[in-house]
């Protein structure tokens, strides 16, 4: 495959925070593109450009060729002559109007509003604490190496030992003082921070006067596992407290944090920025709208044009500036098929997929790729890429279009109905359930199939694992019928 079309292919799948990017590396890159900034009070409105200037983008030729022809005569003729038809397509691009650069604005403010500004970090907070005691010198430069691995990511936790923090021959006296360093840090806030394990971290969050502290305690200490595993009567018959008393002292664990220092964890969510926003028409229908950004304003340098057309160039020049205008053209078109592209095949999934946007997620219809590959008449490869990273904004909030890509069966009546309807119906079963007797997975599966759905048990099991949902003995409450 063409290099070059290779590159088409790859900014086809680039997100629009990836395109910019490429954008101003081309930009830096090649002194003959160029990029016009537009002025919303003096531009044009939309619809100015005459329909004879347009060009269908699928149906455009490259002007420049590569391979053995690539300094043939013609084709440097046809290069030459793009100062009589590289003007019209590229430098005369349809503006938008000051209410459409509004609105393009009033998104891009909303989206810089959802970034945080960095916070203090956990080393920071824990040394600043550190400092504020009286605390031996060289007590202090061992609290400051535990603190320096503790890692906010991890919750907290002092997942070193502390003998890696010393010399080999380190002798009993600076092995007490690491010790004491430790329980200096483990004394810190947030409480559980440098702790070594689940057992300790919890330990150290514990007060004495915790309602049922004894019992919360010795929960910790011995019982764990069992508490994770739901396994109330073996609690109950190793330390003969009655069930009520353990679900009261469960409660009370449930009030300490696992992960103390998570907080300050740098939980960084990059800021979605959508390619494409849906607007209603006067008719109801949802219409598919894109906005370029900087891609709108490249065009072709016009000095380097008319360097070429009045024969100021050096062959040198000549070939350099060949090469350059190839790639910018190349660059551009690429660009305004990725944008024709993601328009028809994001028209095509929300006109299959209208129901989202007036009834809810959970009558999104059973879709694949392939459909939305014939409707456009593009290749599976194609649509894949187009959706691949790509949101769009709608009344419902910022998706995926990978979203709208839904696997479904057929009931028994012959109705297509979608996976993620029949996961809607499994967590309805769940929530009814007697917790005393909580249904298996199989009882899940019969239900369902009575509902028309031909599910199998272990499809079943794979739903409930992906939605969180513990499986039978997790789920009991050895209370009584709930």
């Amino acid at each position: 495959m063409a290099p070059r079309m290779i590159q088409s292919m790859e900014i086809l799948r680039m997100a629009a925070a990836e395109l910019e990017e490429k954008i101003e590396e081309e930009l830096i890159e090649n002194p003959i593109l160029e990029q016009h900034t537009v002025d919303p009070e003096t531009a044009p409105e939309e619809g100015g450009l005459k329909k004879e200037k347009e060009k269908d983008v699928e149906q455009k030729e490259l002007v420049i060729e590569e391979g053995d022809n690539a300094n043939n005569e013609d084709d440097f003729e046809r290069l030459l002559n793009l100062a009589q038809d590289v003007p019209d397509h590229f430098d005369d691009k349809p503006r938008v109007s000051s209410n459409r650069v509004q609105e393009s604005g009033d998104r891009q403010h909303d989206l810089m509003a959802n970034v945080t500004t960095r916070s203090e970090t956990l080393q920071d907070y824990l040394t600043s604490q550190l400092h504020e005691r009286e605390i031996d010198p060289d007590v202090m430069k061992l609290c400051e190496k535990i603190v320096s691995a503790i890692s906010a990511e991890s919750g907290g936790y002092f997942k070193a030992s502390l003998t890696d923090l010393l010399p080999l021959d380190a002798s009993e006296e600076l092995v007490e003082r690491a010790e004491e360093a430790l329980a200096n840090v483990q004394d810190l806030e947030p409480k559980g921070v440098g702790a070594r394990d689940l057992k300790e971290c919890l330990l150290l969050q514990l007060t004495l006067d915790i309602e049922n502290y004894h019992s919360v305690h010795k929960l910790i200490v011995d019982h764990l596992d069992d508490l994770m595993h739901n396994r109330l009567p073996v609690i109950e018959k190793a330390t003969g407290m009655s069930i009520e008393e353990i679900y009261a002292a469960r409660d009370e664990l449930r009030k300490l944090d696992p992960r103390p220092a998570s907080e300050f964890a740098d939980n960084f969510v990059a800021v979605v920025k959508p390619d494409l926003w849906l607007e209603q028409d006067e008719k109801g229908h949802w219409e598919v709208k894109m906005d370029e950004g900087p891609a709108r304003n490249l065009y072709i340098s016009r000095y380097y044009r008319e360097r070429l057309k009045n024969g100021q160039a050096t062959k040198v020049e000549k070939e350099f500036i060949k090469g350059k205008i190839s790639s910018a053209q190349w660059l551009i078109e690429s660009i305004e098929q990725r944008r024709s592209t993601l328009l028809r095949v994001a028209q095509a999934i929300f006109d299959h997929q209208s129901d989202f946007i007036d009834k809810g997620p959970e009558f999104l219809k059973a879709l694949k790729m392939d459909q939305i590959a014939e409707r456009v008449g593009v290749n599976l490869s194609t649509v894949s890429r187009a959706v691949d990273d790509k949101y769009i904004e709608t009344p419902r909030g910022i998706v995926a279009l990978r979203t709208f890509f839904i696997q479904g069966t057929q009931t028994d009546d012959g109705e297509d109905v979608t996976y993620n309807k029949i996961r809607i119906e499994l967590q309805k079963l769940i929530d009814a359930e007697d917790k005393a007797k909580p249904l298996s997975d199989f009882e899940i599966m019969n239900r369902l199939k009575n509902m028309g759905f031909e599910i199998a048990r272990r499809t079943v099991s794979k739903y409930r694992e992906k939605m969180g949902i513990p499986n039978t003995r997790q789920r009991r409450d050895y209370r009584g019928k709930k």
